[in-house]
């Protein structure tokens, strides 16, 4: 039987359409429970409280086997310091009774509904749920499902949305003390993967079609020129409504509507006839990327950061998992912000700077007696010398361990803290960690 663990490496949000639950609304309010409970949303919601399954799922002498979720005691344990946004690729009824089914292995701390921004909570706070497919960020984050599919976007991402979203975004950051910019209000599709060998089976939502200028100047965070122009550090911004892009639904075999969306194409040379650029975790038999909507290599999204590799008359370079990716950027059109703020690069005598997915202590960080030490390994991307990414603020560092439902094994529920330091990096369309001793934080010029 598969354990809890192996399910969580690979998760999948495969969330399906049927419509079971309804709520009437006269107002923002945060509705109890039968059992009493109520949800933690700021007041001026409309929320309620529907848990998510927590039972075992198979032999009951199998205290590993369960869903959907684990018990923790944030930010106690650990503290929590990154929000993630997600889509459904399901209705919100479905979304709510998979969360509940203990055999699906997910779940997410709150689901938002389309039409009118309704607002569930299904995993408390201070509980990690089981999705983003990496258990480092799990243990470090809150989940938000959006109910919608990517591939239609607009179709589903709606004002009321929009608006709850952000309330509730802007209300957990002040309460954990979450930053309020991109490498911490992160996608599904910025989330990195744990090992090379992950990469293929990370997720993409909320995809092209989320418009995240809107999001982030919702969130109070709107990107404004904090720099002189032809700065080396820049935040993609492109107009969402004059990006229109033609992108193409690769696992349907159609091509999508040209519509408005956040991303903005990337190229190996400056030419629009060149290849797509190439994510080599993604594409590691080295073929060209590709305009399908789940190729997170070949784009940048609207409020990501990046730091100017080259400039040519139309086009800018910056560095993308560690090559030169070039973007259209005619004169005239708002494609980016000159931005301030750090970037990382290697210390001086590095070449080429590992990067991670997960922040997990050193093996000598353990307990000695300690059998189920969780390692990180590098990801098949470096910073090379001569290159720099924007990041730089600390990552926690630490290991939760929680292999049993009821705490039944040494050490279970425990959260182990690491003395390595990361930080921060963006270096493609996923963030990342680097180690600390292995780069210089500096101020972008």
């Amino acid at each position: 039987m598969t354990s809890k663990h192996s399910q969580r490496t690979r998760l999948a949000l495969a969330l399906t359409a049927a419509s079971a639950f309804s709520f009437a609304l006269t107002g923002p309010v945060a509705q109890a429970s039968a059992d009493g409970t109520r949800p933690e949303c700021p007041r001026i919601l409309d929320c309620d409280w529907v848990p998510a399954a927590y039972q075992q799922t198979g032999d009951p002498a199998d205290k590993e086997t369960y869903g959907n979720y684990d018990t923790s005691n944030r930010p106690q344990t650990n503290k929590i310091k990154f929000i993630v946004l997600h889509d459904t690729e399901e209705d919100f009824a479905t979304t709510l009774r998979i969360f509940q089914d203990p055999t699906r292995a997910a779940s997410a701390h709150y689901v938002v509904r389309s039409a009118d921004g309704h607002v569930t909570q299904m995993v408390k706070d201070k509980d990690i749920a089981w999705q983003a497919g990496n258990w480092s960020i799990n243990s470090q984050s809150i989940g938000i499902e959006q109910e919608g599919v990517a591939t239609e976007g607009a179709q589903w991402y709606t004002p009321e949305m929009y608006r709850s979203t952000a309330t509730l975004v802007r209300y957990l950051a002040a309460k954990y003390d979450i930053p309020l910019d991109r490498q911490h209000i992160i996608g599904h599709d910025n989330v990195p993967p744990t090992s090379a060998a992950g990469t293929k089976a990370m997720h993409w939502d909320p995809g092209t079609y989320w418009d995240w200028n809107y999001f982030m100047t919702l969130l109070g965070r709107p990107t404004v020129p904090t720099a002189f122009p032809g700065s080396q550090l820049v935040t993609v911004n492109p107009v969402f409504k004059k990006n229109l892009q033609a992108f193409r639904d690769c696992e349907k075999g159609v091509d999508l509507p040209v519509q408005a969306s956040s991303a903005v194409p990337l190229h190996t040379e400056p030419s629009a006839t060149a290849p797509l650029f190439s994510d080599p975790g993604l594409h590691t038999d080295g073929s060209a990327g590709t305009n399908c909507a789940a190729d997170w290599g070949s784009k940048i999204s609207a409020t990501q950061q990046a730091v100017v590799a080259e400039r040519k008359p139309g086009w800018t370079a910056i560095w993308w998992y560690g090559q030169k990716a070039w973007f259209e950027s005619p004169k005239g059109t708002r494609t980016t912000t000159p931005t301030g703020g750090y970037v990382v690069k290697p210390k001086a005598g590095r070449t080429d700077v590992p990067v991670y997915g997960v922040t997990y202590p050193e093996k000598s960080e353990y307990p000695a007696d300690f059998t189920g030490a969780r390692l990180g390994t590098p990801l098949p991307y470096t910073i090379k010398t001569g290159q720099s990414y924007p990041g730089g603020g600390v990552a926690p560092t630490g290991y939760y361990y929680a292999p049993t439902i009821d705490s039944s094994f040494p050490y279970d529920h425990t959260w182990f803290p690491g003395a390595t330091k990361y930080v921060t990096v963006q270096i493609g369309h996923r963030v990342a960690f680097v180690k600390a001793d292995d780069v210089d934080i500096v101020r972008a010029h």
